[in-house]
């Protein structure tokens, strides 16, 4: 797996690797703009449908340490499979919820079975891929995930026009039980030496956390860094735009332009972190979108706030996997699961804590104040890259996987 000069094809796995990701990406992005209008619509008053969109993340930070225990246990494709049919079921609760509750319990699943699902579809990523290929393969996962969430909202849009609300969650169930089918038909890549060692006992998730304190403390900083920038990126686009004065159409067609930049450069920048090393694309990546940030709390026209605006998308589409691949990189043989999934919590804190830091600044001081501050959470997060990557194209942390 790991022999350079082995042969290897994308297309020979393209559609069982990526394929459920894509159709992930679009069962997300058909949902996430329409929950608080359904949430509105059970009469639900603006802050607690605010609160059931925000359940989504919540679900799958609570389910992360689970989600890597239950695929431990029964491995990436019954996982996978479980947790798109579970997705299935929360959804078709939340087309058929009559009160706001219900809705809340559907959307909480979908987080939750979110956290099984992507932890499952990275650790088949690992074993479906050579080392020597492995920041190329995860970029791509997450930029295909991208992409379908680019396209999820059209899809959804196209059945709303027919049946309302419902039709988005539709088009999600049917995206999700095409992953979960997807997932039943792939191949199982698992090497014959991680099923010989599936029948020892497993190592307990907090024997994982202290043996490897020291790259999460590390490295886990740099990853929780980034995921707080990312969050609140894009609640800093919409919440810029309307500082400025800039009308809603405009405002679309600037996210618009920021995800197509997004979406564009995953691939050459995960050719660039194998080829190169992580290092190459983690701080370029965390650097751009920090400078990005401060110049952003310092524009006053449109212009200048376009420029900025496609930078930060820059920024987060080079970085497209970058924290699948420093984890892939650090986890141990044993007890990988265990450790990927202490990885997605922390990368799920950062997620979480960004959007809450930036509400908190912004109260407090001001809403540049805040966009410059989570700015400088990017520089902090290039720093921690810059002091604890390896400077070639040796794994992260020297574990390997």
């Amino acid at each position: 797996m790991s022999n350079r000069d082995a042969p290897f094809s994308f297309k020979k796995i393209a559609v069982p690797a990526f394929g459920p990701s894509v159709l992930y990406g679009v069962s997300n992005g058909a949902i996430l703009p329409v929950v608080a209008l359904s949430a509105r619509e059970l009469d639900a008053s603006v802050a607690t449908s605010g609160l059931i969109v925000a359940l989504i993340g919540i679900g799958s930070l609570v389910s992360n340490i689970p989600a890597a225990m239950i695929t431990s246990r029964y491995g990436e494709r019954l996982s996978m499979m479980g947790a798109a049919a579970l997705s299935v079921l929360a959804l078709l609760l939340c087309i058929f919820a009559g009160h706001a509750a219900a809705l809340a319990v559907g959307v909480f699943l979908i987080g939750m079975a979110s956290s099984v699902f992507m932890l499952a579809r990275q650790t088949y990523m690992i074993d479906a891929v050579p080392a020597y290929m492995r920041a190329r393969a995860l970029s791509t996962l997450a930029g295909t995930m991208r992409i379908g969430v680019f396209v999820g909202p059209f899809a959804g849009a196209a059945l709303i026009h027919f049946m309302g609300l419902q039709g988005a969650y539709w088009v999600a169930a049917a995206a999700m039980a095409g992953a979960g089918l997807i997932a039943h038909l792939a191949p199982d890549m698992t090497p014959p030496e991680r099923r010989d060692a599936a029948v020892q006992a497993k190592p307990r998730v907090l024997d994982v956390a202290r043996a490897h304190r020291r790259v999460f403390l590390t490295l886990g900083l740099g990853i929780l860094l980034v995921s707080a920038v990312r969050a609140s990126r894009q609640v800093v686009i919409p919440l810029w735009a309307d500082h400025l004065g800039i009308n809603p159409t405009t405002t679309s067609i600037i996210y618009g332009l920021v995800a197509a930049i997004d979406m564009s450069v995953f691939y050459p920048a995960g050719t660039l972190m194998d080829r190169r090393g992580r290092l190459w694309v983690a701080v370029p990546s965390t650097l751009l979108m920090g400078f990005a940030l401060i110049g952003t709390s310092l524009t006053s026209g449109v212009i200048g706030f376009l420029i900025v605006s496609m930078m930060l998308g820059m920024g987060n589409g080079i970085g497209s996997g970058i924290v699948m691949t420093l984890g892939a990189d650090a986890a141990p043989s044993t007890g990988r699961t265990e450790f990927l999934g202490i990885w997605r919590l922390v990368s799920d804190l950062g997620s979480s804590l960004g959007p809450v830091v930036l509400s908190a600044i912004t109260a407090l001081v001001s809403l540049a104040a805040a966009v410059a501050a989570m700015g400088t959470f990017g520089l902090a997060g290039a720093a921690v890259f810059w002091r604890w990557l390896p400077r070639g194209n040796a794994p992260a942390g020297g574990k390997g996987a």
